[in-house]
């Protein structure tokens, strides 16, 4: 069967101050009128049934979970003890899976992306899912690029290959590459052959489960006592001590970029993974002088801002491209081109034991 694995662990640091500890971002309405984590299972309707959806998410987050996905089933709540980026998350996934379904078919997204075109979306998903019936895939989804975009990684396919492996969607995967310059990123757009990397995999369980066998030994090593306490009440200490033990790595720096059988499938739906603050104005509606308001705020003599207001009147007088968030015990301003910089202030006051802030 096909299943999907929500990733719903992290912070989200680039939204403070809306964004806490207490309250992610996936948890939040930021871009529409439900949360992130809602509008991602939603999108699956039709597609991949609510029993067969399964979030990954810190500890301190499944009840909120809970409540934002009554219908989901609670042990379908697979709940992490700390953060150790996607590899882990992934791999524990995966063995939990392989207790009731050893053919399952893992769909896996982020819990904080905004999709508009759901059907052409679901189209991918399912050339992906073809894709991923063959042993040993590694299957990513890649966005056709509309700019050339510094905040994205890239994906670079083998434009020229077999007839059959074109005509199934999937095409062989050559190289990732970072987060490029500017000049970089418009010689990928010149290019052709180069995709947005969105973060979103299809896989077999135990494809997956190999690779990181074979490229992740340390992360492999970890789990490999926890096998067999899954399902069982000794799941969640199995699960901590191996959470403990693991190193912090990415699926795609740790097996994505190493693995042999790995192809992308193109989508040219509207996507945007809603980084920052900045992706958050660009996703916006805006009056004629480019201002997009949330709240109560006047504005005068004053363009391209995003106004975020809390219960207080925001004013701007006479300020072009910023980014002003309002709440009870913070406000952010910041410019536009900035807002991945906010990151910053979250470290900052990690670093010196705000944590009320944080």
């Amino acid at each position: 069967m096909v299943h999907a694995v929500i990733m719903a662990g992290g912070v989200g640091s680039r939204f403070w101050p809306v964004s806490r500890r207490s309250s992610p971002k996936q948890f939040l309405d930021i871009v529409g009128d439900d949360t992130m984590i809602q509008a991602t299972v939603q999108r699956l309707s039709g597609l991949i049934p609510i029993e067969n959806c399964h979030v990954v998410t810190n500890a301190d987050y499944v009840d909120t979970t809970r409540k934002q996905l009554p219908a989901l089933p609670e042990d379908n709540i697979l709940a992490e003890p700390v953060g150790r980026n996607t590899a882990p998350c992934i791999l524990y996934a995966a063995l939990r899976l392989q207790l009731s379904d050893p053919d399952a078919i893992m769909v896996v997204l982020p819990a904080d992306h905004r999709i508009g075109d759901v059907e052409a979306f679901q189209t991918v998903l399912k050339r992906g899912i073809e894709k991923a019936h063959e042993q040993g895939a590694l299957v990513t989804i890649g966005i056709e690029p509309t700019y050339p975009a510094t905040g994205y990684g890239y994906i670079q396919y083998d434009s020229v290959q077999h007839a059959t492996e074109a005509d199934s969607g999937a095409w062989f995967v050559k190289t990732f590459a970072e987060k490029p310059n500017e000049a970089t990123a418009e010689r990928f757009i010149d290019s052709g052959d180069f995709l947005w990397n969105s973060g979103m995999f299809i896989w077999r369980a135990d494809s997956i489960l190999s690779a990181i066998e074979r490229h992740l030994p340390d992360v492999w090593d970890a789990f490999a006592s926890s096998a067999k306490a899954m399902g069982t009440q000794s799941e969640v200490a199995a699960i901590t001590r191996a959470y403990k033990s693991c190193p912090s790595i990415s699926i795609d720096y740790g097996v994505m970029e190493h693995a042999e059988k790995v192809f992308v499938v193109p989508g040219n739906f509207d996507w945007n993974d809603v980084g920052d603050w900045k992706a958050v104005y660009d996703l916006s509606e805006k009056g004629r002088h480019g201002n997009a308001i949330t709240g109560h705020a006047v504005v005068h003599d004053s363009g391209r801002c995003l106004v975020h207001a809390g219960e207080k009147l925001i004013a701007l007088v006479g300020v072009h491209d910023l980014i002003v968030v309002d709440t009870a015990d913070a406000v952010l301003i910041c410019h536009r081109d900035a807002s991945q910089q906010v990151k910053n202030v979250v470290d900052y006051l990690q670093a010196h034991q705000l944590d009320e802030y944080t």
